[in-house]
């Protein structure tokens, strides 16, 4: 591309891609951002190293890629309400989103992409993993993505799993905590590729429409086993300034919890998307 240096270099056989010769703080012209575009599209995620951002800076990089939307449980920093501080003190042995999932599944039109920013990191450890999830979809067998088609999943934002791990699960009973319930289809249709991925994941989906906790449990177990299979990952390690960029669609992603002691703090912005089809 004329007058710029790009360079995007895989970190896995199955995602992810590092991108260098991009500085985040400076305005981009268009076709570096549909170059970033694109090997999201491609890699599922994308990482940057060294970017030294001001909050303005980075939301304004995320604006250039989708529409930065807020958090429904935690508020955002002061003078930027769409960048949420994910935060682990160290006196907190629980991590924030420390279990595989797909950001908010349990809002009627999920984000399309995140971006994490690393401000304040540990010593060692806090890295994060990423899946495949058109690959969890592809494995599958002929007659069990049979069966999937015709499901939907019902994912609920107060599922175990997921509110153990998030900032929000101090709040007490009664004060006014909302519980936020949506259905999506098991198998979605990503609207930009046309490639199809498994859309469920073990922090909000509670069940199949239409069936019991109980009666959906066992194949829900396979799924979150199968969908996170280690050839399906990769796994990233935090550096200053470091920033990821996933796609929500077709990605899952955890936060390893293996810091005690020590603080992390990232911010996070999410990106608005559209109802999963």
């Amino acid at each position: 591309m004329q007058g710029q240096t790009i360079a995007i270099s895989p970190v896995g056989g199955a995602i992810g891609a590092e991108i260098s010769g991009v500085d985040l703080s400076r305005d981009l012209p268009d076709a570096t951002v549909a170059a970033v575009r694109q090997a999201l599209l491609d890699h599922l995620v994308v990482f940057f190293r060294g970017q030294n951002l001001t909050s303005a800076r980075y939301h304004a990089f995320a604006a250039r890629i989708g529409t930065p939307m807020r958090y429904p449980f935690v508020p955002g920093i002061e003078g930027f309400p769409e960048i949420t501080p994910v935060l682990k003190r160290p006196d907190q042995t629980i991590n924030f989103g420390g279990v595989w999932h797909s950001d908010t599944t349990y809002l009627p039109e999920p984000p399309m992409a995140t971006l994490l920013l690393a401000r304040e990191l540990p010593a060692s450890g806090g890295d994060t993993e990423f899946a495949n999830q058109y690959l969890a979809y592809e494995t599958l067998s002929d007659g069990l993505r049979s069966v999937l088609a015709g499901l939907r999943g019902v994912a609920r934002s107060d599922k175990a799993e997921a509110s153990r791990t998030r900032e929000d699960r101090a709040k007490k009973p009664g004060t006014g905590s909302e519980v936020l319930i949506e259905e999506h289809p098991v198998v979605r249709t990503h609207p930009e590729t046309g490639r199809k991925a498994l859309y469920v994941n073990i922090a909000h989906t509670a069940r199949f429409a239409g069936m019991t906790e109980a009666e959906s449990l066992p194949l829900l177990r396979y799924l979150w086993q199968h969908q996170t299979r280690p050839e399906f990952t990769c796994r990233f390690s935090w550096s200053p300034g470091a920033l990821a960029l996933w796609d929500n669609r077709c990605a899952q992603h955890q936060a390893i919890n293996d810091y005690q002691g020590q603080r992390r703090l990232m911010h996070r912005i999410t990106l608005a998307g559209d109802v999963p089809r």
